[in-house]
């Protein structure tokens, strides 16, 4: 199979497990399944940039916000964490914080899988639970 017509079947696929997992909330496949197809996906784009396009599933974060809650725009996008693999990909990371912040301090914990919310509040008070939706436009939970 040539890089065209994997990097084509890949997005395709990745479209179809993400409208599973976001929008039917009814995953289709693991998490572990799901974040190898990508960083496939991801790793091809970076040896062929010149195929990355808008709509590959590597330029988006999450999902539509669903029309059964009122809509929100987050004030600074709500971005995905970056999964690492290996102790390579920790130290490389390490090392491009280092080049700008060498004084960097840190606390590690495994990532969990699940929903991402950012709360708000106002003077201690809590205003508002989001999801992240589509890093931009969220659901107002």
């Amino acid at each position: 199979m040539d890089y065209l017509q994997e990097i084509t079947e890949l997005r395709e696929e990745l479209r179809r497990h993400s409208i599973a997992y976001y929008d039917k909330d009814a995953p289709t496949i693991s998490d572990f399944e799901y974040d190898a197809m990508m960083r496939r996906l991801e790793n091809l784009e970076a040896e062929h940039p010149e195929e990355i396009t808008p709509d590959s599933p590597t330029q988006r974060v999450g999902g539509p916000a669903l029309s059964q809650f009122e809509q929100v725009r987050h004030d600074v996008p709500l971005e995905s964490l970056q999964d690492v693999f290996d102790g390579e990909e920790v130290r490389d990371f390490l090392l491009r914080v280092a080049e700008t912040m060498p004084q960097a301090e840190y606390s590690v914990e495994p990532k969990v899988d699940g929903l991402s919310v950012a709360l708000e509040y106002q003077d201690g008070v809590f205003v508002r639970g989001a999801t992240r939706g589509d890093g931009q436009v969220c659901e107002d939970v």
